[in-house]
């Protein structure tokens, strides 16, 4: 006989001193344990009822209000209920030693959720998107998850899997009758393009310039370019706050600071970095070296000048640059007025202003979240959010083409391809999940959820 699934507990509210605490309770011996909880009185389901709370000794230690869901009616499927009472820590304590003498065990991170798409009230897509849910920073980041709670993208790789699986039934009808080969010939002349179609949706989805996941992860903008051009205090404007040291000494900067920034509900994140020159100090060197590596690999680049030299470009690696990129020439305070302002060539924005004074930082920001919406702005199609999403589809699309090539004449081989491309798709929504993936899903909860 297999064990009975335990009961467990967890605090739903941040720990700590606070007016009002959470805690959560799910399993089947839930019933029995409120009950014991509540001097046995009766919660009928989804109301709320005002009581005191009793510990395993019956004396009073609270009065809250109990939410009691009947399972499967309930977020995790199982019988389950909320107390809400005081948050004080001795009310918490009280609480959660009463829970553990009454036969329940404190839940592990993300275990409420995982019920929940163990007992099929969430798909794996889903479950994933409460986590993206509670850690969003952004309204971008909120709608994204949102619709990925509502099912849009779990939709999308469930009528895939449902394409695969007639497809691949289609070859199984097939192969029962070996002695019609003309027949089969003709039955699966048809399925190669659809097979071909599969994989084509499946490539547009993956090429979706990682949209999805980098509004789930934040927009890497690096800022770059030559010593003493004005780098960290720029950073420092946007950021409102003194991160970075300001010095008139070039090559103050080293290693790699970062800020967080919303623009325009996008989450974006900006880094200063060493400024790019020949130097003989190998601590700046290092410096140097890492400030090129983010800015390859950045997803926009700001490239910051000094902007009163004649030739404010000569300090920047061409190899860098890349279309759409925005070039700043600072330092127009330093500007006389009645010098000609000149605008070099370059393959994006070019915006001329102080970081010093703070005139044109503005401006500075609007096309930052001009070109940030362009290129994160939501599409038609759900977008792909996590890297274990893109490995499973790109694991899809090869069986797929396998498949495509084996139809005509190795219909069986086919069949057995497809039947890998619908593991790897069952994968995503955890249909074909396995437990290791499943554990490192969920170890990145929060308890409580």
């Amino acid at each position: 006989m297999l064990p009975e699934t335990p009961t467990v507990f967890a605090l739903a509210t941040p720990p700590g001193r606070s007016g009002l605490a959470v805690m959560r309770v799910s399993g089947p011996q839930s019933a029995a344990i409120l009950s014991k909880l509540g001097g046995g009185r009766d919660f009928p389901p989804r109301q709320t009822v005002l009581t005191p709370l009793y510990d395993q000794d019956g004396k009073r230690f609270d009065q809250a209000l109990i939410l009691r869901f009947a399972g499967p009616a309930s977020y995790t499927g199982e019988d389950l209920f909320e107390i809400h009472m005081h948050g004080g820590p001795a009310v918490i304590e009280t609480a959660a030693q009463t829970l553990l003498a009454l036969g329940a065990e404190p839940a592990g991170p993300g275990e409420f959720t995982r019920r929940a798409f163990e007992h099929g009230k969430l798909d794996l897509v889903q479950a994933e998107a409460v986590a993206d849910v509670i850690d969003a920073q952004t309204r971008a980041q909120l709608d994204q998850a949102q619709r990925q709670l509502a099912g849009t993208l779990g939709a999308v790789y469930g009528a895939w899997r449902e394409q695969l699986e007639q497809i691949r039934a289609s070859i199984e009808a097939c192969l029962d009758f070996p002695e019609e080969d003309d027949v089969i010939a003709a039955a699966l002349e048809p399925l190669r393009p659809q097979v071909e179609a599969l994989a084509a949706s499946m490539q547009t989805h993956l090429h979706d310039g990682r949209r999805g996941e980098r509004i789930r992860q934040g927009l890497t903008i690096a800022l770059t370019g030559p010593v003493n051009a004005g780098k960290s205090t720029l950073l420092n404007r946007l950021a409102r706050a003194p991160l970075a040291i300001v010095s008139d000494q070039p090559g103050t900067t080293r290693d790699v600071i970062r800020v967080s920034l919303d623009l325009g509900g996008y989450l974006v994140e900006l880094a200063d970095s060493a400024g790019l020159r020949d130097t003989a100090h190998a601590i700046e060197q290092e410096g140097i070296a890492r400030a090129a590596a983010l800015a390859k690999e950045a997803d926009l680049r700001i490239f910051v000048v000094d902007g009163s030299q004649s030739a404010p470009l000569d300090a920047i690696p061409a190899e860098l640059v890349q279309e759409g990129d925005i070039l700043v020439l600072n330092k127009s305070d330093l500007l006389k007025p009645a010098e000609p302002a000149k605008t070099p060539a370059f393959p994006g924005p070019v915006l001329r202003l102080s970081a010093r004074e703070g005139t044109g930082v503005q401006a500075l920001l609007d096309t930052l979240q001009e070109r940030v919406t362009a290129m994160l702005s939501a599409q038609e199609a759900p977008a792909l959010t996590r890297a274990r999403h893109r490995l499973a589809l790109t694991d899809c699309v090869r069986a797929l083409t396998r498949a495509a090539e084996h139809l005509p004449d190795q219909p069986e081989l086919a069949g057995e391809d497809l039947r890998e491309a619908g593991a790897a798709l069952g994968q995503i929504t955890g249909e074909c999940g396995t437990e290791d993936i499943l554990g490192r899903i969920f170890s990145r909860f929060c308890i409580g959820k």
